[in-house]
């Protein structure tokens, strides 16, 4: 009989332990200066931006020469999204990058899986005194710090061609697509998606607003299915059945016959590659519905890094160090001045070369109407983004019932996030690269007696997996406890996973074992 034990502790206590681990960080080394005879190798993998690989690499060898009397460093740079770097994180926080970028709204996610290292006493404190205090917020969850803010651009505002778009048509979204159509152009807007259709309901003073403890629902308050909501999603219908329309947010468009395309700062130098001295950028315009005007809002938010909890504690203090290192002054300014990312740090955000950028300066003026990007849970965003598709289905010229029908239907999935059937609830499954899957299909387990899951599995040497709950990442256990490594079969047999929670209600602690029959 085979057996594995994995003790789970309850978030509190993987949190404490976080805390623990990260205490020898900043400059705070664990032992003097080495010899050349003593220095220690260490490795690390970075996970950025696909724009920004070279230029991490490039600072991160300057790092290393730096460095090069203490330790003998190597790193291997990855593109991956801010995006879906945390999905990646919890997903096998073990096989995950040492130092990696992420958006804020995954700040939330990371913590739950303990997939972030608390940056040290010193290093919070040069975090808090280098950087603007909206970074800092964003940065930080439950009043503590857990990451390095990066950039103080994540929002989205209108490029366009100054051949096409009349001046005069900046600011009215009727005039701008008149212009496209007229000279067979498309105007790039990614209505599909929950955070670029926001802006038509920001505009017209709705809300979504979401209180999370950690990545489990509290409440909500949300007003899209309102009168409010049904002028933004007309003014919505206009744009997504226009002829003009392009569903895409990509400056590359441009060289696609796109005159507009409305995307954010990482898209700069696209942008001015393919429209040189005719590239115009500007906040996003208005729309009018019944005769009144309303400007169109926007997300607002940043880039954050984030560093991994690391056993060895000098590693730990070195991951923290490189963080501060990709976040300093002249690291966010090169990364400006070569992708015009916009910095956080206060000292370059002042720079007269960051405050004349065409990109920033729209970004700016549109961050007047913008909306601080909090913590939305994850299904939110495929429900917010199904407005936009389901409009688009409409046609052009929908009815005011059509209209509220999709306003009905995404508040109607809104509510089912609170009321689910309690089976559904307390729903775990088994997910890997087991019984012929790829990490594609849950296997459901059987919940016998009460807060005891199990399944019978057939498995094989060398596949992996983890338990998850509702059939999402967002809570997810492996061989080491939450977000953990994967679990790995050793030989071929019929297994029983087996999961035992401590009571209804203590989600976070529990035990699984993995028995071979």
């Amino acid at each position: 009989m085979k057996k594995f034990l994995v003790a789970l502790l309850s978030l509190m206590m993987v949190l404490s332990l976080t805390a623990c681990s990260g205490g020898k960080s900043d400059n705070e080394s664990s032992g003097g200066e080495s010899s050349e005879s003593e220095k220690t190798a260490y490795s690390f993998k970075v996970w950025c931006a696909d724009n920004i690989v070279d230029l991490t690499k490039s600072q991160l060898e300057a790092f290393a020469a730096e460095h090069a009397d203490e330790y003998d460093l190597t790193f291997t740079v990855e593109a991956v999204g801010e995006g879906d770097a945390a999905t990646s994180m919890i997903t096998d926080v073990e096989a995950g990058a040492d130092v990696f970028c992420f958006a804020q709204d995954q700040l939330a996610r990371l913590v739950q899986s303990n997939a972030l290292a608390k940056p040290g006493q010193k290093a919070a404190e040069t975090i808090k005194s280098d950087n603007d205090s909206g970074a800092v917020l964003a940065a930080s969850f439950s009043g503590e710090l857990y990451a390095y803010p990066l950039t103080s651009d994540n929002g989205y505002f209108m490029y366009y061609d100054k051949t096409v778009v009349s001046e005069d048509h900046l600011d009215d979204l009727t005039a701008v697509l008149a212009d496209c159509v007229a000279a067979g152009k498309f105007f790039s807007f990614n209505g599909t998606s929950a955070w670029y259709n926001a802006a038509f309901f920001f505009g017209t003073g709705c809300v979504s607003e979401w209180e999370m403890n950690g990545t489990d629902i509290v409440n909500y308050t949300d007003t899209y299915n309102t009168d409010a909501g049904l002028v933004a999603i007309k003014g919505l219908s206009e744009l997504v059945t226009s002829s003009a329309y392009n569903d895409s947010a990509s400056a590359a468009d441009f060289n696609s016959n796109s005159a507009v395309v409305v995307t954010g700062t990482w898209d700069y130098t696209t942008a001015v590659e393919a429209l040189g001295d005719n590239l115009g950028v500007t906040d996003l315009p208005s729309f009018t519905v019944d005769g009144t005007a309303y400007h169109m809002g926007s997300f607002g938010g940043n880039k954050l890094v984030g560093v991994k909890p690391q056993t060895d504690a000098t590693k730990g203090a070195i991951a923290s160090q490189i963080a501060l290192w990709l976040t300093n002054e002249a690291n966010q300014l090169q990364r400006f001045q070569e992708v015009a990312w916009g910095p956080s740090n206060k000292v370059a955000a002042s720079s007269s070369e960051v405050a004349s950028n065409p990109a920033l300066a729209a970004f700016a003026m549109q961050n007047d109407y913008a909306v601080p990007q909090g913590q939305y849970p994850g299904q939110w965003w495929d429900i917010g983004g199904a407005i936009g598709s389901a409009t688009l289905a409409l046609g052009a010229n929908p009815s005011d019932d059509d209209l509220k029908g999709v306003l009905q239907s995404y508040a109607d999935s809104l509510s089912a996030l609170l009321t689910v059937d309690p089976a559904e609830a307390r729903k775990w499954t088994v997910i890997g690269s087991v019984l012929g899957t790829s990490w594609d299909t849950d296997f459901e387990m059987t919940e016998d007696p009460a807060n005891t899951w199990s399944a019978e599995l057939e498995l094989h040497a060398g596949e992996e997996f983890k338990v998850r709950r509702g059939a999402n990442w967002d809570f997810n256990l492996g061989s080491d406890g939450p977000g953990g490594a994967n679990f790995t079969v050793d030989e071929d047999g019929t297994y029983v996973v087996t999961l035992v929670m401590d009571s209804d209600d203590a989600w976070e602690s529990g035990t699984v074992t993995v028995e071979k029959k």
